[in-house]
């Protein structure tokens, strides 16, 4: 080969290697960048589809909340309106239970004293409606307040609802409770008439003793139902309803005339 020709060879190398050398440094860098493209993007799908997702899932989760707590108001309020009056009676009983179980006492003396006077008077001029004042005060200012607590305490004493417990509960109303409340009501009545100390004893010497006996014999089983089946929060409004028919008796009774000396 001659000096020429292998000047050329040389020459045509040198150019050559530094020519294919940067190509193929560009193809590995633009594979690069393709590659690192196509990774952010894989990222940004992947960001795009988290968000995507949780944005529909707070969706949902806001939906449920909406109708769970709308179809809870329309149930509420569907409840409300089958319910009415027991439904108010009931909320006043839980917020108000002192107020509520003494309005309902007075209430029901009130009722049990007319019915009294209605079966006793001919016409509407022999009612004694200062009689049915009495009867709705103590109703109001003793009955009512002395049912709330007597049956909470009851229910603290004995929790259970069993046989034994409820004719325990049965035998202390009847011996202690009881006893107590007719002597205060013939009492108190027969001193707002005016009447005196010897008056008033010989008063509950007449009337007590049958008063007890007509007891024993009506309210063991309204305790029974009472003490067994109502819850205690409710306890006060069944013996006011139970009460009813023994206000009637009671009323009665208290509007008697007073013993005269020597009868």
């Amino acid at each position: 080969m001659s000096l020429r020709s292998l000047k050329n060879v040389t020459i045509r190398h040198i150019i050559q290697k530094p020519i294919s050398s940067n190509l193929s440094d560009s193809v590995g860098i633009t594979n690069k960048i393709l590659t690192e493209h196509q990774q952010v993007q894989g990222l940004g799908g992947l960001f795009r589809s988290f968000i995507g997702s949780r944005k529909s899932k707070e969706y949902e989760i806001a939906s449920s909340i909406f109708s769970s707590t709308f179809a809870s108001s329309c149930s509420s309020s569907s409840i409300a309106s089958k319910i009415g009056f027991v439904g108010w009676y009931l909320e006043m009983v839980k917020y108000r239970p002192v107020l509520t179980k003494s309005i309902t006492s007075a209430l029901i003396h009130i009722a049990a004293d007319l019915s009294s006077q209605t079966i006793t008077h001919q016409s509407l001029e022999q009612y004694d409606f200062l009689r049915t004042l009495r009867m709705a005060g103590y109703g109001m200012l003793v009955l009512g307040p002395s049912l709330h607590f007597w049956f909470n305490f009851m229910s603290r004493v004995f929790p259970k609802r069993d046989l034994v417990t409820t004719f325990k509960k049965i035998i202390l109303g009847q011996t202690t409770y009881g006893p107590f409340m007719t002597v205060v009501f013939f009492s108190l009545n027969a001193h707002l008439q005016g009447e005196g100390g010897p008056e008033i004893v010989a008063r509950l010497e007449r009337d007590l003793l049958p008063t007890f006996k007509n007891g024993v014999m009506y309210w063991p089983i309204c305790d029974f139902i009472t003490f067994k089946f109502i819850p205690v929060h409710l306890q006060p409004l069944v013996t006011n309803s139970f009460s009813y028919a023994w206000t009637v008796y009671m009323t009665y009774m208290a509007g008697k005339a007073k013993v005269v000396s020597g009868q």
